[in-house]
């Protein structure tokens, strides 16, 4: 009611300001000089389209194109400039500079387009609803919305990329109804192929369209139709539609794509006719599963509330139920605005006797308990189903050679002092890392999963599957778990020395790893990774190898850690492909980063990045290191092609007496390791030779693969990974619209 009352005054004022004295801007043009206020709009020539400030919500303003036609519905914008960025109340302006931008509070400013190469320019609004920055005296088009589309594709508007610039173009979802600001849902080219469209969720595919020169192609019908160009220069879909006057193709919060005429994509529905093109997910219920919708209050029971500032959406709440195997209903914070989120495990369920408290409340339909089964299925991989508090894995030979213990909830809370903040010792990508020391005496160290976390029960169930079946002394040695409603806790031997990244990065730290200390830490990770990928009873391709993934015992003995995204191939499997790419970027191989392909060949090339950090003390992602956009991979293969290696090299073990053939021979087995095609690089057994045998003679590396810091940036693939990730995590991200 408050917004609808707002939204009232603001019309009534807008009234009253045409009604006023006549102002000097033209009605279709801005040009230098002059500003568009808020309250005032320009319109497209046949006033199709107009272009000014408007405000949904009680919050700050956005500049924004819509419809000004009353025939489309209540919320008919169509671009936002600002969507990240609201502001109070300012003005469009084209300075004395030539730059188009916003200015509010008085003189602060974003930016859309920087004009210092252009003499006098001028604005308009097209019939299109493209607004379009020119230069007056050539009509030389400088800058144009279009190449920066919000939540709704026109006719005209591409979705692909410019192959000579980089830019990507793809509509992306508003994060509630009432929240124009970036959400969860991008609609635009495949990441890594460019014959189709697809829909992500959180940077994984959500519903893809099939191959355009295929009859599987989904996006077709009789009001619309898409065309496909590549070409040198660009690689695009473009959009034409039958009836001019409502051809907009939109994708909302929840990740539907729609048209005037009706939903022609939807995820959560059984109904829509094009939802074959979905994208299954492993959680514990799928994005379709059934929730009835109810106005009222959680009677008596507090659920969870998650962080205000994750900012999450009503699309993000219902996937962190789902995601919680224990979660039977959840709802917005913000009952106004659809955004934040709290769910609920127990509870006897809906009242409305306080009007105050009432809300939209999704409640799961019936929903099995499954704390009790994810033990007995654990049980059925990792340990006898007959479940003991100790129970005993057996080696080829018969002897017992690891003890996996079910640990109480109590036992691990009073190991940790209830968790304090004093026992905290780090944080991953699974949640949070706790010392702890059981009664009987041993120290361990306690990975707690996190709520927020983007990890869930496949990770869990994973990690606890494979360690159970893995000993080697090179591995973190899993002693057991802990399931207690919605708490997943995995029990390990605490590692006195923390992570390799500890130290490895540290200006002050780096010391304490001399050369022999950090050889032999390259030959204990190569061989754990031959254990792995040759020895086991499974072949375990691990996926996320990284500094802070090497754990050191107090003796300074390196253990890989986190098999919470290991992939398991059959004795005879070598290669497969995965729409789920998990890992951090920097430690991926192209191939993998860039198809999915997954082969041993993946920890390899994470192998060498991981060696070639050693050997410099660098991460491979920084720009701290570096006066030129190259990474690690790419600094360490200029200075081979120049002969200069020794550059690379810690000067911290520089000045030790060791033989720099040695240094040398590492730098030279780490660049074989990130050749930029997989059946170049030497397999982990290769390695080990390599390193221990110095009589072996080295075969010259290729060309690696190594990307300039601006080409990362737009690879236009995100990492699955939550936001308090390892301090050496990167995200890449993609370019979008300011």
């Amino acid at each position: 009611m408050a917004n609808k009352i707002r939204k009232l005054i603001l019309g009534l004022l807008s009234l009253l300001f045409y009604l006023g004295p006549s102002s000097s801007l033209q009605h279709d043009t801005l040009v230098q000089g002059q500003e568009l206020e808020f309250l005032a709009e320009l319109y497209s020539a046949s006033g199709k389209f107009k272009i000014g400030f408007f405000d949904l919500t009680s919050g700050p303003c956005y500049i924004g194109i819509w419809y000004n036609d009353n025939r489309f519905r209540e919320n008919n914008t169509v671009w936002v400039a600002n969507r990240d960025n609201p502001v109070t109340p300012g003005s469009l302006t084209i300075d004395d500079n030539r730059n188009l931008k916003i200015t509010y509070n008085g003189g602060l400013s974003i930016v859309l387009y920087s004009g210092h190469e252009a003499s006098n320019v001028s604005a308009v609004i097209l019939d299109t609803g493209n607004f379009v920055l020119s230069e007056i005296s050539s009509g030389r088009q400088l800058w144009q919305s279009f190449d920066y589309p919000s939540h709704v594709l026109l006719p005209g508007i591409k979705l692909g990329v410019n192959r000579k610039t980089g830019q990507r173009w793809f509509l992306t979802s508003w994060r509630s109804p009432e929240v124009p600001d970036s959400g969860n849902f991008t609609f635009g080219l495949h990441p890594n192929r460019t014959d189709q469209l697809v829909i992500m969720l959180h940077g994984e595919i959500y519903w893809t369209s099939g191959y355009v020169n295929s009859s599987s192609f989904r996006l077709t019908n009789s009001n619309y139709s898409f065309d496909y160009t590549s070409n040198e220069n660009e690689t695009y879909f473009s959009y034409s539609a039958a009836d001019i006057y409502s051809p907009q193709l939109s994708i909302n919060y929840l990740g539907v794509l729609s048209d005037d005429k009706g939903v022609i994509v939807d995820c959560t529905s059984a109904s829509s006719y094009l939802n074959e093109g979905c994208v299954a997910k492993e959680k514990c219920g799928s994005l379709n599963e059934t929730f009835s919708r109810v106005f009222g209050s959680w009677h008596d029971i507090d659920g969870f509330k998650f962080n205000e500032g994750d900012n999450l959406t009503l699309m993000d709440c219902k996937a962190k139920c789902l995601n919680n195997c224990s979660c039977v209903a959840y709802a917005s914070t913000n009952e106004e605005n659809q955004t934040g989120c709290e769910i609920w495990s127990t509870g006897p369920g809906i009242a409305s006797t306080d009007a105050s408290m009432r809300r939209t409340i999704y409640i799961l339909g019936e929903r099995k308990k499954k704390q009790k089964l994810l033990i007995q299925e654990i049980g059925g991989n990792a340990i006898p189903s007959t479940v003991n508090d100790k129970v005993k894995k057996q080696n080829k030979d018969g002897q017992a050679s690891h003890e996996l213990q079910i640990f109480s909830f109590e036992s691990i809370s009073v190991a940790t002092n209830n968790f304090s903040t004093e026992s905290k010792i780090g944080e991953g990508g699974f949640g949070p890392v706790y010392k702890g020391k059981l009664s009987d005496g041993p120290e361990i160290a306690i990975k707690r999963l996190s709520r927020s976390s983007g990890q869930g029960l496949v990770e869990f169930k994973n990690e606890v599957i494979l360690i159970a079946k893995l000993q080697h002394t090179n591995l973190v040695r899993l002693l057991g778990f802990c399931i207690q409603e919605e708490e997943k806790l995995l029990i390990y031997e605490y590692m006195p020395n923390k992570s390799l990244d500890f130290f490895l990065f540290d200006s002050t730290k780096k010391y304490l790893l001399s050369w022999r200390t950090r050889f032999n830490i390259i030959e204990g990770i190569a061989q754990g990774l031959v254990y792995l990928h040759k020895y086991s009873r499974l072949r375990v391709i691990h996926r996320d190898l990284k500094a802070s993934n090497i754990l050191l015992d107090e003796e300074m003995n390196p253990k890989i850690s986190d098999f919470g995204m290991a992939k398991i191939f059959g004795l005879k499997g070598l290669e497969e492909n995965t729409n789920r790419v998990v890992g951090t970027y920097g430690y991926m191989s192209p191939e993998y980063a860039m198809n999915g392909v997954v082969s041993i060949k993946i920890d390899v090339f994470s192998f060498g990045v991981l060696l070639l950090e050693i050997m410099s003390g660098k991460k491979n992602n920084s720009r701290d290191h570096f006066e030129y956009p190259l990474n690690l991979i790419g600094y360490a293969w200029q200075l081979w092609n120049e002969g200069k290696s020794l550059e690379l090299i810690d000067p911290t073990i520089l000045k030790e007496s060791c033989l720099p053939f040695e240094a040398l021979r590492c730098i030279h087995i780490g660049l074989l390791c990130v050749q930029d095609q997989a059946k170049d690089r030497p397999t982990m057994p290769d390695v080990v030779s390599m390193l221990s045998n110095e009589t072996l003679k080295l075969s010259s590396p290729k060309q690696p693969a190594f990307f300039t810091n601006t080409i990362v940036e737009d690879l236009g693939v995100s990492e699955i990974k939550p936001k308090n990730c390892s301090r050496n995590s990167v995200t890449i991200s993609v370019m979008e619209a300011r």
